[in-house]
């Protein structure tokens, strides 16, 4: 077996933000011993790394974060310096219907790692790091003037908020009771390539495409703050290893949209890709009921993590989307191969035309 500099736990690598997370790791540190956890449940999907699979540095568990057994006993084949972790039920809509998925993979799995980890580490916990990937959705909704900072209250909404909000105190409750050295940030909506269809960006595209309805909530009046996923992850490696134990970092892409804006523009966009007549795809935009307690407006301010280690967005958002668009166009194979099954049956409850 070759000798690694660190052997790092990334959690949920198998997912959109965690795939891309895997790879920036995997190419940029040949001397990381990177082992991806995943349970693989419908977002998670081990064709989004088909490029590093076979990378020397580069290891596949499939685990479940819940199953403490299970995670012993990878922690002790390994023997971790570090974790990231990522894997979380994510979608607003899924934790309306099914509120205690998300209490139990997103707090309980949670604090299942944190306790898995201090108990490998209690006697040296020296040079360890237990990174806990989070959202900006903690805060709560923000009206038409201001942003979130990292002292700003936490005020969630929806049971996927408070899950997540439920985790970061966690997180921070094992750094003051126990000394785990900790590090938490909060980002703001992140779209880009292998993205799950259920998000709006890709399934707005897939819609698009197929001539569907494309259903937005309302009126189309949410804001939201959105980052390239290449990005986020590029903040997440910045943060990894330059961050303060025991600090958080807000990370946004200081881009703000209405989600009609969006779909407006994705559909200017998909017209051109496709040839179509300017202004067709706008007429599939269907308005839909809108979703119990939806937030208004996010808004993330990033200050901190660039003034305090150097990190900002690299794309413009327009950039970044046509790069996306791009992605989805060319990989119709991976979007019919993740919309297939149970998913469809949830498209079909979840968008209920108004």
């Amino acid at each position: 077996m070759p000798t690694h500099k660190k052997t790092i736990l990334i959690t949920g690598g198998a997912g959109f933000i965690g795939s891309h997370v895997v790879r920036l790791f995997v190419n940029k540190y040949p001397d990381y011993h990177i082992v991806n956890l995943d349970a693989l449940t419908y977002a998670g999907n081990l064709a989004n790394l088909k490029d590093v699979e076979a990378a020397p540095n580069y290891t596949f568990e499939k685990a479940d974060i819940t199953d403490e057994s299970r995670i012993r006993e990878i922690f002790d084949k390994y023997r971790f310096d570090a974790v990231i972790h990522l894997a979380a039920e994510s979608h607003v809509d899924r934790s309306i219907m099914d509120p205690l998925a998300f209490v139990r993979t997103n707090v309980l799995g949670t604090a299942n790692l944190l306790h898995v980890s201090l108990s490998f580490w209690r006697e040296a916990l020296e040079g360890k790091r237990f990174y806990h990937v989070s959202t900006d959705e903690v805060y709560g909704s923000l009206g038409k003037e201001g942003f979130f900072t990292e002292e700003t209250p936490y005020d969630p909404r929806s049971p996927y908020s408070a899950s997540k909000a439920s985790s970061d105190h966690f997180v921070m409750a094992w750094y003051h009771t126990y000394g785990m050295p900790v590090i938490l940030s909060n980002c703001s909506n992140n779209y880009g390539s292998h993205h799950f269809p259920e998000k709006l960006i890709p399934l707005m595209i897939n819609n698009i495409l197929h001539h569907k309805p494309l259903p937005v909530y309302g009126k189309g009046e949410n804001v939201r703050d959105w980052l390239y996923v290449d990005d986020h992850a590029r903040a997440i490696d910045t943060i990894f290893h330059q961050g303060k134990t025991g600090e958080k970092y807000n990370i946004g892409g200081f881009n703000e949209w209405k989600n009609i804006d969006i779909v407006h523009l994705l559909c200017s966009l998909m017209d051109k890709k496709l040839g179509r007549t300017p202004g067709e795809s706008a007429k599939l935009i269907t308005y839909v009921k809108d979703r119990p307690g939806h937030d208004l407006r996010y808004a993330i301010d990033a200050t901190k993590l660039n003034k305090e280690l150097g990190w900002k967005p690299s794309l413009q958002f327009e950039e970044g989307l046509e790069k996306t668009v791009d992605w989805y166009l060319a990989n119709q194979d991976w979007v019919t191969a993740v919309t297939s099954g149970d998913y469809q049956h949830y498209y079909a409850q979840q968008y209920v035309k108004r």
